[in-house]
């Protein structure tokens, strides 16, 4: 372990109007949110990601890779890396009073961080979070190619809360020609490619409409939804749809 901006994409908020019924799916158990903090450029972190692979499978788990900037100067510069990715650790370590920011690091549900190559810790705080009542209800739905409609709405304690918008590539295999992982292929899974909050949920219910590309247009393989109290805090509610 070791410690220490993206395309504008376009989007729409719009006020749900009063009366307005969530499907069905909205009454589903909450999926539990898995965060991979991760570099190519770290040689603890292909464990992780592998882990990551097989959680991104699991049902009732939406797992998100977001590779981190601290390691690109040691030789090799992580193609996935975002400071956007680093500053969203950071909160978390504040949150979860760490001394500091690691590689791998996988945060459950925005309350458990754990060593992201632990299977057995990451499994018990998925477990863990599966017991928590989720505090607001997301449904995610497709529309017609990369356009896509989020509806969420607040159950218990979330008004006030972030809604945040990553957009994902399934999967992305990497030569890596310098630094600690010199001479492997890397394997990485659910890249987040790009991050955005989409605003707060100050009401109810809201509605965000969501085109899951690019401004140059390029599609990304699926999006997630998520809703989360301050700046590091727990994540209340979630959803993912693919769009490849």
């Amino acid at each position: 372990m070791h410690g220490r901006s993206l395309p504008r994409i376009a989007f729409g908020i719009v006020a749900l109007a009063a009366g307005f019924s969530l499907p069905a799916a909205a009454q589903d158990a909450a999926p539990v949110v898995v965060e991979l903090y991760t570099s190519q450029g770290c040689n603890s972190c292909p464990p992780a990601d592998t882990l990551l692979g097989e959680l991104a499978r699991q049902p009732g788990v939406i797992a998100l890779g977001f590779h981190v900037d601290y390691w690109n100067y040691l030789g090799w510069h992580d193609p996935y890396s975002n400071k956007k990715f680093t500053y969203r650790q950071k909160e978390y370590a504040m949150a979860l009073r760490q001394t500091g920011v690691y590689t791998p690091q996988m945060v459950v549900q925005g309350r458990r961080g754990e060593v992201g190559s632990d299977r057995r810790a990451v499994q018990q705080a998925i477990a863990e979070a599966r017991k928590a009542k989720p505090g607001a209800s997301v449904v995610l739905e497709k529309i017609e190619g990369s356009r896509l409609r989020a509806i969420v709405a607040a159950v218990n304690g979330a008004k006030g809360a972030n809604v945040y918008l990553a957009l994902f590539d399934r999967r992305h295999s990497t030569a890596i020609p310098r630094g600690e992982n010199e001479g492997k292929t890397l394997t990485n899974y659910h890249v987040v490619r790009e991050w955005k909050k989409l605003g707060q949920l100050e009401g109810e219910k809201a509605e965000f409409a969501i085109t899951a590309a690019g401004e140059k247009g390029e599609k990304r393989s699926g999006a997630a939804v998520l809703v989360q109290h301050g700046k590091g805090g727990p994540i209340l509610g979630a959803a993912v749809a693919y769009v490849d």
